[in-house]
């Protein structure tokens, strides 16, 4: 697995953990529904052995009672009539359970008796020859001694058990014999002393019910299936009984067709084999689950919380100078050794910026004594060159009166650069307007005009301002050498929201001169373009890019 596809801590850990308990928990699933299949099969085989056994001890007894019967039938058929019918009686009077015995030999003689006088020759005649017309049992193990009916019949409303055989071999004195014998006898057989009180067992005959039957009320058939299943040669199946109740059924043919063992279970094996498949199930997921938690919740308590505490802080530090990561007695020793070295790198990053800071404050400082101090120097030059003004005439006094307004241009820009106390860009307005005076005062002539439109509230910073100034200057100074009685005019508005258009007009048409090499250069330093060139009336017109 890579770790590194989970970009956070928290999701790394938990990766890991569950590529550890997924097996775990797959393992132990695999383990709980094998064991449960196990106990589940085991279960349905034991069901199922538990009505073989019944089946075995049934044909076990049916197996004797035909001995019995094949032993007085030998006997019977050397004797005379009388003595048959004696032998017989003996027979039934020594074997408890025998009800009656009827023997038909091969020479026709016939021996019937029986304990019970209802039951009289005819009716043991008429049974015999009702159960030959009835399929033989097959054969269970081994050769059958004869051909042979196993059966239950009902004679005056009592129920017996029937044992019929038939022989074909004429070196065999009785051809045919049939014993009934009282269902206490298979009953007795049945009885295993304590037995499951879960478990019923009985014998049925097809069609009429219960034969004998143990672990149930005498006549209490309800443990039955609700729809009656002869099993082939053995059957397993859960189904509800005539109570209602669903239950487990095992059965086994005794003697086909209709004689069959059934054995009846309540599903509290089962139902103890889901519980324990739940049990041995679930512990270990929730084992792993609370695992999990716990995991969790420890990497939220000892490791998360604290890494968010540094995150908090890191980004606190946008708003607060003040904001320090956590750091607590129970935090892991490696993290409060981060928390200890991410405080004391921002105590280092406060303790430079305070340094800076005050290295910025004494700079500007500087800066703003530096130019307070060139803003006086300005002045104490203007004022010298206003001296020397009075003193001179012609070419010179007007040479120093341009002197004297480009002194002002540069005092003015950083009077309004600094009017704060500290840098800060210079309002095109309120400068052009102190600029506009200034020429007004210095270079105009009296029959001379000067006028301005100023209609902008942009900026500039004060490497622009000063040439903007000198620009204006140069051209307006230029302009009013051409001689008495003209008026310039400067207009500056904005003509979009970074762009200001400057122009200068005449009020007549006057001859226009190539400008100074110097005049290229402040265009330049203004990063002016040229709109309009000098022409007519016009004095030139330029566009600045600003952003405020």
């Amino acid at each position: 697995m890579r770790l590194a596809r989970f970009k956070t801590v928290r999701g790394r850990l938990l990766a890991l953990l569950v590529a550890i308990a997924l097996p775990i928990a797959c393992l132990s699933a695999i383990a709980a529904i094998t064991t449960y299949r196990t106990v589940i099969a085991s279960i349905q085989s034991f069901q199922i052995r538990t009505a073989d056994d019944y089946a075995v001890r049934a044909r076990v007894w049916y197996r004797g009672a035909l001995r019995s019967l094949l032993t007085v039938g030998a006997a019977a058929g050397t004797s005379s009539t009388g003595d048959c019918d004696a032998a017989a009686h003996e027979v039934l009077k020594r074997v408890t359970g025998y009800s009656a015995l009827h023997l038909k030999m091969r020479n026709g003689e016939i021996c019937s008796v029986s304990l019970d006088p209802s039951v009289t020759a005819a009716k043991l005649a008429a049974t015999a020859e009702r159960l030959s017309a009835k399929p033989p049992v097959r054969i269970w193990a081994g050769t059958e001694l004869a051909i042979v009916r196993y059966d239950d019949v009902i004679l005056d409303q009592q129920r017996y058990l029937a044992v019929y055989a038939h022989s074909n071999d004429p070196e065999q004195l009785t051809q045919e014999a049939l014993l009934l014998a009282e269902p206490d006898l298979l009953n007795k057989v049945f009885d295993l002393g304590e037995s499951d009180k879960n478990l019923a067992v009985a014998l049925i005959h097809r069609g009429s019910g219960i034969v004998t039957s143990r672990g149930a009320d005498e006549g209490d058939e309800s443990w039955l299936p609700a729809q009656e299943v002869v099993p082939d040669v053995k059957a397993r199946w859960e189904a509800a009984s005539r109570a209602g109740p669903s239950r487990a059924y095992a059965a086994r043919m005794v003697a086909e067709p209709d004689l069959y063992v059934i054995a009846s279970f309540d599903n509290a094996a089962e139902r103890a084999a889901q519980t324990q498949f739940l049990i041995l199930l679930l512990t270990p997921l929730l084992t792993l689950a609370l695992l999990c938690f716990v995991y969790l919740r420890a990497i939220d308590r000892h490791c998360v919380r604290w890494l968010r505490g540094l995150e908090a802080a890191a980004r606190a530090r946008a708003k607060l100078s003040s904001a320090r990561a956590p750091v607590a007695a129970d935090m892991p020793s490696d993290m409060r050794s981060v928390a200890e070295a991410f405080n004391t790198m921002v105590e280092e990053e406060e303790m430079r910026q305070r340094k800076l800071s005050n290295a910025l404050d004494d700079n500007r400082f500087l800066v703003r004594e530096l130019h307070h101090r060139v803003k006086n120097s300005l002045q104490v030059v203007q004022s010298y060159i206003g001296l020397t003004k009075r003193d001179s005439r012609g070419e010179a006094r007007l040479a120093l009166a341009d002197a004297e307004c480009r002194v002002h241009v540069l005092s003015a820009a950083y009077r309004f650069t600094l009017a704060d106390g500290e840098m800060q860009p210079v309002r095109v307005d309120l400068f052009l307007d102190d600029v506009m005076t200034m020429i007004s005062n210095l270079i105009r002539r009296r029959d001379q005009g000067v006028m301005s439109r100023i209609e902008t509230m942009s900026s500039l910073s004060v490497d622009r301002i000063i040439p903007l100034g000198f620009l204006i200057v140069d051209v307006v100074g230029r302009a009013l050498r051409h001689g008495p009685g003209l008026t310039v005019t400067v207009t500056a508005a904005d003509i979009g929201r970074e762009i200001i258009e400057i122009s200068i007009e005449a009020d007549r048409e006057i001859d226009h001169a190539e400008p100074p090499r110097l005049f290229a250069g402040l265009l330049t330093q203004i990063v002016a373009t040229e709109v309009s060139a000098p022409g007519g009336r016009s004095l030139g017109s330029w566009r600045i890019v600003h952003r405020d």
